[in-house]
């Protein structure tokens, strides 16, 4: 079993992206399953309901999303689609799932996905003990189960993986926009990458205009965010399954 995670999409450059090269990629690496994080891909902030259309039309199995999943508020015109999952640590009662299981070539894939605290400033439960109980409530009903974490601090996502090691096939983290080269199998047998980067511009600062950043940066004065142009980036990270075990036997760093 080949799972593909696609770092964070940005903009409509990113979703362009992704239609251009996601179906070669998987062909040339036999993917089975591609999980798309989408919370930027209305030009960086939330996700429309034809950006989340597209996103699977080109080719991703569902869609995860982080702190960005309410930027567009017909979000909730389509939240509760099954291949849509935001943050299972909103509070209680919040609409949507965080997580939901996929059949794929006889075997069950969960994916769920989280969110961090560590810089984020959204109020939400406890990623660890929300993570941990639902791990515990599905392990029994799901063969792989995936965990994209969003999330700021490279030190919470590390001691989220070691948190989780052991009890899940993979973690990948989401946020940052920069892919880390640090994948690796813990010691008890969970994969996990501290980001897997993005899918947007790449000169650009995390997917937006460089002279906008530097002014922000430079005179510390507001100065709104807008997209980059120009050529993209793909950033993806491959896991390699083991059919029997259900373990990761490798992690590929896709950079296209």
């Amino acid at each position: 079993m080949n799972i593909l995670a696609v770092g964070d999409i940005v903009g409509q450059i990113g979703i362009k992206e992704l239609q251009k090269k996601l179906q070669k990629i998987k062909q040339e690496y036999n993917v089975d399953f591609v999980i798309v994080n989408g919370e930027n891909a209305a030009e960086g902030m939330g996700i429309t309901e034809k950006n989340f259309k597209d996103i699977l039309s080109a080719g991703a199995d569902c869609v995860t999303m982080g702190n960005h999943t309410w930027g567009k508020k017909e979000i909730f015109n389509f939240i509760d689609n099954p291949k849509l999952i935001r943050p299972a640590n909103y509070p209680e009662g919040v609409c949507g799932k965080g997580y939901n299981i996929y059949n794929c070539k006889n075997k069950k894939i969960a994916v769920i996905n989280a969110i961090g605290r560590a810089e984020i400033n959204i109020m939400t439960d406890n990623p660890f003990t929300v993570t941990k109980k639902i791990v515990q409530n599905i392990k029994n009903e799901a063969d792989i189960i995936i965990l994209d974490f969003h999330a700021e601090a490279t030190a919470e996502k590390k001691a989220m993986g070691y948190n989780l090691d052991g009890e899940i096939t993979a973690m990948f983290g989401t946020h940052t926009h920069v892919q880390t080269a640090d994948e690796q199998i813990l010691e008890k047998g969970t994969g996990f990458i501290t980001d897997i980067g993005m899918t947007g511009p790449k000169n650009s600062v995390i997917g937006m205009d460089k002279e906008a950043a530097l002014k922000r940066f430079i005179t510390s004065l507001p100065e709104k965010y807008r997209i980059a142009t120009g050529d993209a980036i793909f950033n993806s990270v491959l896991f390699e399954i083991n059919d029997e075990t259900n373990k990761v036997e490798k992690i590929v760093r896709i950079n296209n």
